[in-house]
């Protein structure tokens, strides 16, 4: 009967009078007038679970209220970043099982509210199929149902595309997801099976045709608040995006200049005629060349957001050659989810929730410990000091019911 009336009170008062944590995780967002999207990625599974840590279990665990001692919070959808798997190699079916066990602990969503991309870690060989493992068990476009249990009919807000590059809708929310393609020729990617070649490759990469398929959708969707996800950030945005940025923390397979932002451009994915580009010092890539151009003509950002993830954070508010977790450029708020992983590259395990509200031009973004934060005393919860409001290019208009399907 308390619980009722506190709900009751939360809804009359209207969100963000009454803590989140007292925010069942079962309740609809329509209710409160507000979408709310769970941005999270580089749970590095394998990593976590040879130490007895189930990293993305744990965190689903939390968000729904089902663990002991772990706010629950209200989420619509959750947008991964990538970086499920966790090898020097590329990841197996093994990793992929285990990766699924972890989603069964999804009981108040569906695995279908989850949408996933691929990081450097999740690429294969090319020779075994670009993004194959990831097709398998990421599966975002429920293309195989039996091993990733993503079945594509009960997606609530359908997807549009290919694995590598795809969009969906949510009221006039447009989501832009990128993959990374690390299934490719060294130093770009992974290369063939035959090489053998170790590490991570973590310098990001695309091809052309998903730059020029992002482009197009961002020019012809300017009606919309337009949210990118990609494993990378863009070069100079938030921390270690600098040229060489990544040195000291990510691996230097592939070369360590552009290992922590997206670097690459495949030219032509052609293993046997294989081109591409790359971020230069004088040479900015073309997704920071289209957003600076953009603004400069129109006046105005040609997005609103861009999510990554890639360089895990040591502390909620990490700030690293002058450049902190969630950091503007081109008018686009750039944020950093940080990871999920406790044990692959070391890290605190973090990730933030995004709260549109209908009629208003602001989003709140807000951090999430799901460990505790040794160095402050902190619990599992909200890091009520990396809370942060940041300028939408247009009031949001939820979709019907919060929901579609």
């Amino acid at each position: 009967m308390k619980q009722t009336l506190l709900i009751g009170a939360c809804l009359a008062a209207a969100i963000l009078v009454c803590p989140l944590s007292t925010w069942p995780a079962s309740a609809q967002s329509a209710a409160d007038g507000a979408f709310r999207v769970w941005a999270a990625g580089d749970s590095h599974v394998p990593a976590d679970i040879r130490r007895g840590r189930e990293s993305l279990a744990k965190a689903i665990r939390q968000s729904e209220g089902v663990e002991r001692g772990a706010p629950g919070f209200a989420w619509d959808v959750m947008i991964d970043v990538g970086d499920l798997s966790a090898s020097q190699f590329p990841p197996t079916d093994e990793d992929g099982r285990v990766l699924v066990r972890q989603y069964q602990a999804l009981t108040r969503h569906r695995r279908e509210d989850v949408y996933n991309l691929a990081g450097n870690h999740d690429g294969v060989y090319y020779d075994h199929g670009p993004g194959s493992w990831f097709r398998k068990w990421g599966d975002p476009l429920g293309e195989h149902t039996k091993w990733s249990g993503v079945d594509a009919s009960r997606r609530r807000f359908p997807v549009e595309g290919t694995w590598e590059r795809y969009r969906f809708q949510a009221g006039n929310l447009l989501f832009l997801m990128l993959s990374d393609r690390n299934s490719a020729p060294a130093p770009v990617g992974r290369g063939h099976s035959s090489e053998k070649l170790k590490g991570g490759f973590p310098a990001g990469a695309v091809t052309r045709e998903t730059f020029q398929w992002w482009k197009r959708q961002v020019e012809e969707n300017q009606d919309k608040l337009i949210v990118t996800a990609c494993h990378h950030v863009l070069r100079d945005t938030t921390t270690r995006s600098a040229y060489g940025g990544g040195a000291g923390f990510h691996g230097a397979s592939g070369g360590v200049e552009g290992s922590g932002y997206l670097y690459f451009v495949i030219e032509n994915d052609d293993p046997d005629d294989f081109r591409y580009t790359q971020s230069e010092p004088d040479k900015p890539g073309p997704f920071e060349v289209f957003l600076d151009e953009f603004q400069r003509q129109h006046g105005r950002p040609a997005i609103d957001l861009w999510v990554g993830g890639h360089s895990h954070s040591m502390s909620p508010l990490q700030v690293y050659e002058g450049k902190g977790l969630i950091e503007q450029r081109w008018g686009v708020t750039f944020l950093q989810a940080s990871g999920l992983t406790q044990h692959h590259g070391g890290g605190l395990p973090m990730s933030r929730l995004l709260t549109f509200r209908q009629g208003q031009d602001r989003l709140t973004i807000q951090l999430y410990l799901h460990e505790p934060y040794p160095a402050q005393d902190h619990p599992v919860g909200w890091y009520e000091k990396a809370s942060k409001e940041v300028p939408l290019r247009h009031p949001f208009i939820a979709p019907a019911s919060g929901r579609s399907g």
